[in-house]
C-alpha cells in the first residue's frame, strides 16, 4: 500500500466542506486506490489497497476508513464518489475483470451514506480533464487548445478508452463512448500485416485488441510471425517495454514503435470526429511508461498524417497526462456537481442538523428519510406515512418546515442531492393497491414512458416528418379505437394552422380516401401496435397513389417496414387486463411534437391565414352574443331579463376568446 497527497499552494488555505470529508475511490482490476476531499480540490490520503485481499468491494472500503478516519470522525464521511472500470447501468455492479459485485443503493447503507455515485472510471478521467493542473500534463508536439473547445481523451490500458468533453453554458458534459472497440484501421504496409496477423484468431479486430497494454504483447507475435521467428521468447507487456526502451532489444523496439504509431491513427480519428479544438489528451498506464521516448516516437507524426486535414491536426495540440491520480479528480468534480458545487450542504445534511428542532412526530419522518433517501423518493405519501408511524399532514408538514412547498417539492430536492435526477421508473399496479397508490403509479408510469420516447426520438427523422409535414397539400390521419381519438386530435390541431387535413377512422373510408390521394399529400398512420389488420389495404392503396407515409408506432412494426418515416412509440400494452392507455398518451404527445414543429416551420407565411380565422371566429361569437340580447329583450317588453342559459353563454365567451388568442 501507498499514500499521497494531491495538493497545490493555492488549495492550503481552501475552506473545508462544511459537510465533511468526501470519500474518493478509483477500482481497477488489480488495485482499489482511496483518498479523502476536504475542500474543493484538497484530497490527501490516498492509499492503494490490492483487489485480491478482499473478498469484496465493501470489506476494502471498510479496511480503508479503519487506517485512515478515527472512528469519532467516521460519521462526518457522509457522500462518497467512485471511479470503476467497468460499465455503470443501473444499480447492480458487476466488475468484468474481477469478482467484485455490488448493488450500489445496499452498499451505501451498508458504508452509512448519504450519496454514493458510481461512474465508469473513464468518464471520471475526461471529467478530470479541465481540473488538471500545467505541471500535470506534457505537451507532445505543436498545436495549441482553443479556449472553449472540445477537448478528447485516448487511454491506452488494460483496454482502450475514448472519450470527449463538450462545453455547455458554463459547464462540462462528459461523453459517455465505447469508441476503443472501432474497427482497427491499418497505417501502412507493416500495420496492415499485423492485421492479417490478427484475422487468423478473429473474426473482427478492434483498435482496443491492438492499442493497449495486452494490444503490445499481439503486436510482439505478429512481428515476431513476420520475421520468421517461429517460438518467440514469451514476453509481458512490461518486459517488451523494458527491453525497447534499453534499445538492445530490435523486436521489442520495432513493437513499440508500431504501437506508438497505432496510438497516432486513433487520436487523430477521435480529433477529427469530435473536433478537439481544445486538445487531446492520452492517459491510460502505458504510455507515460514510455518517457521521454513517446515524444521522439512515430506518434505525432501519424496524428498529422491525415492527407488533406493534415493542417487541421497541426494545429491540435496533443498532451500526455501524468498527473499520479487523475481519476480522482475527476470524480471529485462530478460528485460535487451532484451535491450543489462548491460548499453547498445537501438536504440530507440540513435535516441531520435540524433534527433536534423537530416535533416527535417529525423526527419520526426525518430518521426514515436519513435512512431510506432513495426509497422516499419513489414512494407515495401513504406509505411514507405508514413506514413512519405518523399521519400524511405531519409528512407534509416536515416538507413545509424544511422550506418546501409540499411532498413533490421535497422529492426533487432529495433527488437533486442523492442520485443527481429525478427517479421516476414504471411500477405495477397489483390487487389490492389503494387508491392513491394506484393514482401515483399510473402518473410515475405514464412520466417514465415519456421520459423514453424523449430519450428515443431520432433528430434527423423529426426533422423530416416535420418539414414533410410543413409541404404537404393535404393531410390525412388514420387510426382506430383509441388511435382514431388520436387522429382526430390531430386533425383538428394541423386544420388550424391552415393545412386541410381529415381523420379517418373507418376501414372503408380509409381506403375511399387513399385512392384519391396525390404525391404531394402526406398520411400519417397512427397504431399503437403497429399490426397492419385493417389498415392494410388503406396504407398499400397510399402506398401506391405515391403520397409520403408517416408511422406513429412501434419501430419494428409491420406498419414501420411500409412507411417513409417513423416516429417509434414502443411501450407494451398487450395485456387483456388494460385499456391502451399510457400508448395514447404517448401518440397525442408525438402528434403535439409534429404540431409545434410545423406550427414554427409555417409561422410566417400562415401567420395571416391564421389570424383571419380567428377573426372569422370572433366576428361569429359575437353575432351569437347580439342574437340572444335581442331575443330576451324582446320577451322581457323591452326590458333586460336575466337567463342562467345567457350567463352561461356570456361567461364562456371570454375564456373561448382567450383560448383563440
Amino acid at each position: 500500500m501507498s499514500s499521497s497527497t494531491i495538493m497545490s499552494a493555492s488549495e492550503n488555505s481552501a475552506t473545508s466542506y462544511l459537510d465533511g470529508p468526501r470519500l474518493l475511490a478509483d477500482v481497477g482490476g488489480t488495485n482499489a486506490r482511496f483518498g479523502l476531499e476536504r475542500a474543493p480540490g484538497q484530497i490527501d490520503t490516498i492509499q492503494t489497497l490490492r483487489c485480491a485481499d478482499y473478498a469484496e468491494f465493501a470489506l476494502a472500503v471498510e479496511a480503508y476508513l479503519a487506517s485512515n478516519v478515527p472512528v469519532s470522525a467516521r460519521s462526518q464521511v457522509r457522500h462518497a464518489a467512485i471511479a470503476i472500470a467497468n460499465p455503470v447501468q443501473g444499480d447492480d455492479i458487476k466488475m468484468t475483470n474481477h469478482h467484485w459485485e455490488f448493488s450500489i443503493e445496499n452498499m451505501r447503507r451498508r458504508l452509512n451514506l448519504d450519496t454514493l455515485l458510481v461512474v465508469n472510471d473513464f468518464t471520471a478521467l475526461s471529467m478530470s480533464l479541465p481540473h488538471l493542473e500545467q505541471s500535470h500534463c506534457i505537451q507532445v508536439g505543436a498545436g495549441r487548445a482553443l479556449s472553449g473547445g472540445v477537448i478528447g481523451l485516448v487511454g491506452a490500458g488494460t483496454g482502450l478508452g475514448v472519450g470527449g468533453l463538450i462545453p455547455t453554458e458554463g459547464r462540462w458534459i462528459a461523453l459517455g463512448s465505447e469508441g476503443g472497440h472501432v474497427t482497427f484501421a491499418p497505417g501502412d504496409a507493416r500495420e496492415a500485416a499485423v492485421l492479417a496477423y490478427c484475422w487468423r484468431t478473429y473474426s473482427h479486430v478492434s483498435a482496443e485488441r491492438l492499442v493497449s497494454g495486452p494490444g503490445i504483447e499481439m503486436i510482439y507475435q505478429a512481428l515476431a510471425d513476420l520475421q520468421g521467428i517461429a517460438k518467440p521468447e514469451p514476453l509481458h507487456t512490461a518486459q517488451i517495454v523494458e527491453r525497447a526502451l534499453q534499445g538492445q532489444d530490435g523486436l521489442c523496439m520495432e513493437v513499440v514503435e508500431c504501437f506508438c504509431a497505432m496510438l497516432g491513427t486513433v487520436a487523430a480519428d477521435v480529433a477529427v470526429t469530435l473536433g478537439t479544438l481544445g486538445g487531446l489528451y492520452i492517459g491510460g498506464g502505458v504510455v507515460p511508461r514510455l518517457g521521454d521516448y513517446f515524444a521522439r516516437s512515430p506518434f505525432r507524426a501519424r496524428f498529422e498524417s491525415k492527407g488533406r486535414f493534415s493542417s487541421y491536426l497541426a494545429k491540435v495540440p496533443t498532451f500526455v497526462i501524468t498527473a499520479p491520480y487523475p481519476a480522482f479528480v475527476g470524480v471529485a468534480a462530478i460528485l460535487s456537481e451532484h451535491l450543489g458545487g462548491g460548499n453547498a450542504v445537501p438536504i440530507l445534511e440540513k435535516i441531520r442538523k435540524a433534527r433536534d428542532q423537530f416535533s416527535p412526530a417529525e423526527q419520526k419522518v426525518a430518521s426514515l428519510i436519513l435512512a431510506h433517501p432513495r426509497a422516499v423518493m419513489s414512494e407515495p405519501i401513504s406509505e411514507i406515512a405508514r413506514r413512519a408511524d405518523v399521519s400524511q399532514p405531519t409528512v407534509i408538514r416536515f416538507c413545509r418546515t424544511m422550506g418546501c412547498q409540499g411532498l413533490a417539492d421535497f422529492k426533487l430536492k432529495l433527488a437533486s442531492g442523492v442520485t443527481g435526477t429525478v427517479p421516476v421508473a414504471h411500477s405495477q399496479v397489483h390487487v389490492g393497491d389503494s387508491s392513491l397508490d394506484v393514482g401515483v403509479k399510473v402518473v410515475d408510469n405514464t412520466i417514465s414512458a415519456m421520459m423514453e420516447v424523449r430519450d428515443n426520438l431520432n433528430a434527423d427523422t423529426l426533422s423530416r416528418v416535420i418539414e414533410a409535414l410543413s409541404q404537404a397539400s393535404r393531410i390525412e390521419f388514420y387510426g382506430f379505437g383509441s388511435c382514431g381519438l388520436v387522429a382526430e386530435d390531430a386533425q383538428q390541431k394541423f386544420f388550424r394552422l391552415g393545412i386541410p387535413s381529415s381523420a379517418y377512422t373507418d376501414p372503408q373510408l380509409q381506403e375511399v380516401s387513399a385512392a384519391m390521394l396525390k404525391s404531394s399529400d402526406v398520411v400519417v398512420v397512427i397504431s399503437n401496435s403497429g399490426r397492419l389488420r385493417h389498415l392494410a389495404p388503406a396504407v398499400e392503396v397510399a402506398v401506391h397513389s405515391g403520397a409520403t407515409i408517416i408511422a406513429l408506432a412501434p419501430s419494428n412494426s409491420q406498419l414501420a417496414k411500409r412507411a417513409n418515416y417513423t416516429l417509434a412509440v414502443e411501450h407494451d400494452e398487450s395485456s387483456m387486463m388494460h385499456i391502451p392507455m399510457v400508448s395514447r398518451i404517448l401518440l397525442l404527445l408525438l402528434i403535439d411534437v409534429l404540431a409545434v414543429g410545423v406550427s414554427l416551420n409555417r409561422s410566417s407565411p400562415f401567420a395571416e391565414l391564421q389570424r383571419q380565422a380567428k377573426r372569422g371566429i370572433l366576428t361569429h361569437i359575437a353575432s351569437l352574443g347580439e342574437s340572444a340580447s335581442d331575443k330576451i329583450t324582446a320577451e322581457g317588453d323591452g326590458k333586460p331579463v336575466q337567463s342562467a342559459r345567457t350567463d352561461q353563454e356570456v361567461t364562456l365567451s371570454p375564456n373561448v376568446i382567450s383560448h383563440i388568442k
